[in-house]
């Protein structure tokens, strides 16, 4: 529960409880905490059980711990009866998304070179469009002045 409370942080607590309780205090102030929390685990562990009582014998595995939603799926994953791993695992997320990205950009994902990793066609394409940095020129830019295919007219609007 307070896993990540440090040393630093205790005795700041300590120095805080003293200042604001007083060291006459703060002794009662503990044992009534502590008598606090110790009717609160009684009163758990009794609902615990009374719950227990009600379910009967079918339930007699039962833990509360089952109901955090992270076990109970790692519980059913581990039951295994609709065969979930062997999907799991053969489904590799990563490989599929390296084939997704090696297709979009026009490598072949098999195949690696000098390169450094780039296909042979693409080396050539980047040798030959004369970027060696291992980009692709995937459009074609249209000369300085004139419109590209399938673009609109420049818009001018003082002429309207």
């Amino acid at each position: 529960m307070f896993n990540d409370i440090g040393a630093l942080e205790i005795v700041t607590l300590v120095i805080l409880a003293v200042l604001i309780f007083g060291p006459d205090k703060l002794p009662k102030l503990i044992q009534d905490v502590s008598r606090t929390i110790r009717k609160i685990r009684q009163f758990s562990d009794s609902a615990k059980q009374d719950i227990r009582n009600e379910l009967g014998p079918e339930f007699k595995d039962f833990e509360f711990e089952d109901l955090n939603p992270k076990k109970f799926i790692r519980k059913q994953m581990e039951n295994d009866d609709l065969g979930l791993k062997e999907i799991r695992n053969g489904f590799d997320l990563k490989k599929e998304m390296a084939e997704v990205a090696d297709a979009v950009h026009g490598r072949d994902g098999d195949s690696a070179d000098d390169s450094g990793g780039r296909s042979a066609a693409g080396a050539a394409t980047a040798s030959a469009n004369g970027s060696g940095g291992g980009r692709l020129d995937m459009e074609k830019r249209p000369e300085p002045g004139k419109p590209a295919a399938g673009d609109p007219p420049p818009f001018d609007a003082d002429a309207t």
